[in-house]
């Protein structure tokens, strides 16, 4: 009796796994299941997959043109073609979405694009009828399935994007840039714009945590002020002047700088310290963003990042900005709590080494804004507001306990893009070189004395392109406070002009097994470009200290 039920039992479930493997091929391929059902069902491609894709083109002379379509059908990609440089013509992608669950046999499911003067069914091997490519405006082809496992399909496009310029890159996962550019008379001064296409679901990015390396050492390189375009770029104040013939790419210099520090000096973290983007020529910001996260990805280092009085003056506000970064792969950047001001206020702990959980080194980020609300009273530059200054002093008291757990010297350092009023304190001790007048606000709200009553040891900043010092700022008794350190600008497609300034990378070593931290500046160009520059110990067993000179 026993056996009898237990072999009725095998059957039954032999018979129901047979059966559920039939109709998930059936339905797979025939959608046999009613769609009220799939509502249940867990969706291939969050949110939708692309049926067509089409471009419209406009121009101000003709008024019987238009670049809009119904919007109940069509979703415009808000991106036009032509930067909102063409004289009297624009054009924009546009593409028609659907739910995955709701697909009618009728509907066609976009599994490839491609961008070429050339039609690409001349080269297909594949006569299947039902999926050839069609021609779209402006050299795009599109190949459609009504295939029922076509939107189950891992090449079934989810999303459709516009990247400018011939140095363009893809930084996001699942994405890839197909084909050429589209074909449209842009000219040379305008960057081509080209299709980038998103398969499937990304994978959520990879957010690695930061911690200390077994040897007790840390690594962080800070880029300060890249000042990336749309497009390569015109190098500003670049030495020698007649290096490469004298055509000099800004952004290709810069990142190939930035690769060769990369490669070299193999840091541990990078900190993105404002003016990432030159607003001014950078109409597409997202272009600009991918350039410098595409080299930190392929180098697999984690990345944060802060703003500058740049970046928001091309296409994306700083929220917009943050919101795209928080999504690419390594970027470990917040936007911060909403109820203080700025966007990039924030902090990130890197662990102790091995697997202990206990934070040996706090790393503070603060939104120094960009140009004064009061330019009458106070000319110049924003300042650090009281509510941020409030949110650092909480949050950093509220860290001291947990970082008493650490068994050595717990160390917290700071940055920002806009100077202290301190950095032109004529009283520092210097060390590199002072080239041009610190632009630090005129309205000082007391952050250097925030930083120094919550043990912060080093800050360092950017925005002032061609000077390169680290300050030591001393307490009224004379001992030292608080090291205040310049990056030195990285970016030739910001200004350089004062005193033969070639391009600097700044480098912060953290010996954790002392509580040290030592800096040093890379240089582009020049018989010293191998070699480490103003060797320098800020920090010795968790305290500022005096350069030895002294």
């Amino acid at each position: 009796m026993t056996r009898r039920i237990v072999r009725t039992a095998i059957q039954a479930t032999t018979a129901a796994i047979f059966t559920f493997i039939v109709v998930f091929f059936l339905d797979r391929n025939f959608r046999v299941l009613p769609n009220a059902l799939h509502e249940y069902l867990p969706s291939h491609h969050a949110g939708s997959v692309i049926t067509d894709i089409t471009i419209t083109k406009c121009s101000s002379l003709n008024f019987f043109s238009s670049c809009k379509l119904d919007p109940d059908l069509w979703h415009r990609i808000e991106k036009d073609l032509y930067l909102g440089k063409g004289l009297v013509s624009s054009a924009y992608v546009h593409v028609r979405r659907k739910k995955e669950e709701e697909l009618t046999s009728e509907d066609k499911v976009v599994i490839d694009v491609t961008v070429g003067r050339l039609n690409p069914n001349a080269n297909e091997k594949s006569k299947d009828s039902e999926e050839r490519w069609e021609s779209r405006p402006a050299g795009l082809w599109i190949k459609r399935s009504r295939k029922k496992s076509a939107s189950d399909s891992k090449n079934a496009v989810t999303a459709i994007d516009v990247i400018f310029g011939e140095d363009g890159v893809e930084a996001r996962d699942n994405w890839a840039i197909t084909g050429t550019s589209l074909l449209l008379e842009t000219g040379s001064k305008i960057p081509a714009a080209h299709l980038t296409v998103r398969r499937g679901v990304p994978p959520p990015p990879v957010k690695p945590v930061p911690r200390i390396n077994e040897n007790g050492r840390f690594k962080i390189v800070q880029l300060a002020d890249l000042h990336l375009s749309t497009g390569v770029g015109l190098c500003r104040d670049a030495l020698p002047e007649d290096w490469n013939g004298g055509k000099c790419d800004a952004d290709p210099r810069t990142l190939d700088f930035v690769h060769k520090i990369l490669e070299e000096e193999k840091p541990d973290l990078v900190v993105l310290s404002g003016d990432q983007v030159n607003g001014e020529t950078a109409p597409d910001t997202q272009t600009a963003i991918f350039k410098y996260a595409k080299l930190l990805i392929e180098h697999k280092i984690p990345y944060v990042s802060i703003f500058g009085n740049h970046d928001d003056e091309g296409s994306l506000t700083r929220a917009a900005q943050m919101d795209l970064i928080e999504t690419l792969p390594y970027s470990l950047s917040r936007a911060g709590p909403e109820d203080i001001d700025g966007v990039g206020n924030y902090y990130i702990e890197v662990l102790a080494r091995g697997g202990s959980g206990h934070s040996a080194l706090t790393i503070y980020l603060l939104d120094t804004h960009a140009y004064s609300p009061n330019e009458r009273k106070f000319k110049g530059y924003d300042w650090l507001k009281r509510n941020q200054i409030e949110w650092f002093r909480k949050t950093a008291q509220g860290l001291k306990k947990q970082h008493k757990e650490y068994t050595h010297v717990h160390m917290d350092v700071a940055f920002i893009h806009i100077p202290l009023p301190e950095y032109r304190n004529p009283n520092l001790t210097f060390v590199g070189d002072w080239k041009e007048p610190p632009t630090a606000p005129v309205y000082n709200s007391g952050f250097r004395d925030a930083l120094v009553e919550e043990g912060i040891s080093m800050v360092s900043c950017g925005h002032d392109h061609v000077n390169e010092y680290c300050g030591l700022s001393r307490t009224e008794e004379g001992k030292p406070a608080l090291w205040m350190c310049y990056a030195g600008g990285a970016g030739f497609g910001g200004y350089a002009g004062y005193g033969g300034f070639h391009r600097k990378i700044r480098v912060f070593d953290f010996d954790m097994n002392e509580g040290r931290i030592t800096t040093w500046k890379r240089v582009e160009y020049g018989e010293n470009r191998d070699k480490k520059l103003d060797v320098l110990m800020l920090v010795d067993a968790g305290r500022p200290v005096a350069p030895p000179e002294e």
